[in-house]
């Protein structure tokens, strides 16, 4: 259906750009069957720039420099804005209320069960089919940024309290995009956000991942049942495929005969930070790097853990700016996060947020070139 109305589409959209602190900022609008999409390309003075969607306040581009100078594409995208919603792949977007999976939608809180939408497999995953990802939130200019704010209502996905949330993105000359996530309740419940992005350094349609380089300072992950539900356990990667705490090929292991491999079909895993303390930002926590263009993508945050996921069921995504689906294993995401599950596991983190606190977590993504 969409196909057919594109056309009027881009015939359709208002673009506005002025300056803000420097930054070059446009925002185009438009409309779709659930809502207008609003899109805001930010440019720095070198023409690097990220652009942010509304819907599910996402990431649908980023265009950094290579070796050489060169500007191109490198967060993976559709051709269409109204494709983002209800994606697979959750593509760019914040998933929330709770990102990751938990355990047969089961929650418990302060005593009382809460049954939770079951969307993969057995579990719930990423809030649910309504959640955050799949929601238009209100977006307002900041300097050289975004704000995008949702509130989510006592009872949405059967979550309890009023969560009202905001995601700031920020972008800069040195081509830092600095994301800000905070919420506040109303009554207890749980929550866990990050950005699903995905990245490929040497272009974004240019084929596979598996050759970029990975490195993450965790020298444990959580080990997984068959449904991809942490066991509780801390598995150490020394020895193992899961083993990057020094730069390797992401697909050099990804075919290894190791079990946790074959549940996913490729990473898909929780790392452990080292030396993780509440509210403190772990510099450079995950390294990717492109040989062939000489991009690097250094990530740092605040939050406990890292979901490595390598695409390995993007195959039949909506189509992408080259005209065509994404395959299996075209981009990496690297989505900060809680752990999964946390809420049913005593021993991780508590992701449990009270009336009266605040829920921060920071996420960087800074790219450069040698």
């Amino acid at each position: 259906m969409w196909e057919n109305l594109l056309p009027w589409v881009i015939k359709a959209m208002m673009v506005l750009s002025f300056f803000n602190n420097d930054m070059k900022i446009t925002k185009e609008t438009s409309p779709s069957p659930f809502g207008e999409i609003s899109l805001y390309k930010l440019e720095n003075k070198s023409g690097a720039s990220v652009t942010l969607s509304n819907l599910g306040a996402g990431i649908v581009s980023v265009r950094v420099p290579d070796k050489s100078g060169k500007l191109d594409e490198v967060a993976l995208g559709y051709t269409n804005p109204a494709d983002y919603m209800d994606d697979g792949p959750c593509m760019g977007k914040i998933p929330g209320r709770y990102a990751n999976r938990i355990d047969k939608g089961h929650l418990e809180i302060n005593g009382k069960t809460y049954q939770l939408s079951i969307n993969n497999g057995p579990n719930a995953l990423h809030g649910g089919p309504t959640g955050f990802h799949n929601r238009l939130w209100k977006s307002e200019i900041i300097p050289n940024g975004v704000r995008f704010s949702y509130v989510s209502r006592d009872g949405e996905e059967n979550y309890p309290g009023t969560l009202s949330v905001t995601a700031e993105y920020t972008w800069s000359e040195d081509n830092v995009l600095k994301l800000d996530l905070k919420a506040e309740t109303d009554a207890t419940t749980v929550v866990n956000l990050t950005n699903h992005a995905y990245f490929n350094l040497d272009g974004a349609d240019s084929g596979s991942v598996l050759k970029h380089k990975l490195k993450i300072k965790g020298s444990k992950f959580l080990p997984t049942t068959d449904s991809q539900i942490p066991t509780g356990e801390y598995g150490e990667v020394k020895g193992t495929p899961m083993d990057f705490t020094e730069p390797k090929e992401i697909g050099i292991d990804i075919t290894a005969d190791f079990e946790p491999l074959k549940i996913g079909k490729g990473y898909d895993h929780c790392w452990v930070l080292n030396n993780w303390k509440e509210g403190e930002i772990i510099q450079d926590a995950v390294t990717l790097m492109a040989p062939e263009s000489g991009r690097v993508l250094k990530v740092s945050s605040n939050q406990p853990g890292v979901q490595i996921y390598t695409g390995n069921w993007l195959a039949g995504s909506p189509e992408n700016r080259s005209g065509k689906s994404y395959n299996d294993y075209d981009g990496v995401a690297i989505e900060m996060q809680g752990f999964p599950d946390a809420p049913n596991k005593s021993c991780f983190p508590s992701q449990k947020l009270e009336p009266g606190d605040t829920y921060s977590r920071t996420i960087t993504f800074a790219f450069s070139a040698e």
